[in-house]
């Protein structure tokens, strides 16, 4: 099974992310991993990105997907996938599932701020809230509570889908 972790920058998606991995016992990557250097340096400079520089970077992330498939193992993968053609890039033939981690620009903000070592810039935060479209058919977590209970959550909603893998033993 893949897992996106979707939601704008400072929004959680590696942290909970990384726990929800350990929780279904998958292995777990961070989209940001896969962007060319000159994606980085733009959003450290501010610069937002344009469809045509996260072309490549979809790609990517697409080809990783598919080896992991046929690899046989699971993934959880924190990535924005603002839009809903991203995720359509992500997941063609609808074979991820989509956890949008939803707040409000101020808790979002505030995540930024108290950030340290993350090259994206918070003066973004603005410009990827006005590219997000809500995805339709995500399960949707609210990001206020404490990151385990996100996990608590998820795997709550992934349960009454009948989705909730069993953690193989260490």
């Amino acid at each position: 099974m893949i897992v996106i972790v979707m939601g704008v920058s400072g929004s959680g998606k590696t942290t909970v992310g990384e726990l929800l991995a350990d929780r279904m016992g998958c292995g777990f990557s961070d989209a940001d991993d896969f962007h060319p250097a000159a994606n980085v340096e733009k959003m450290r400079t501010g610069i937002p990105l344009t469809d045509d520089d996260r072309r490549p970077w979809l790609q990517a992330l697409r080809q990783a997907i598919e080896n992991w498939q046929a690899a046989g193992e699971s993934r959880v993968i924190a990535c924005s996938a603002l839009k809903a053609v991203y995720r359509d890039q992500l997941s063609p033939r609808n074979d991820a599932v989509f956890i949008f981690l939803k707040g409000s620009a101020e808790i979002i903000a505030a995540r930024l701020k108290a950030r340290k070592g993350h090259y994206m810039n918070p003066d973004l935060l603005a410009s990827q809230f006005a590219t997000l479209e809500e995805p339709a058919g995500a399960i949707v977590v609210d990001i206020a509570p404490p990151p385990a209970a996100i996990v608590d959550n998820i795997m709550a909603w992934l349960g009454t889908l009948g989705l909730a893998p069993e953690k193989r033993p260490k």
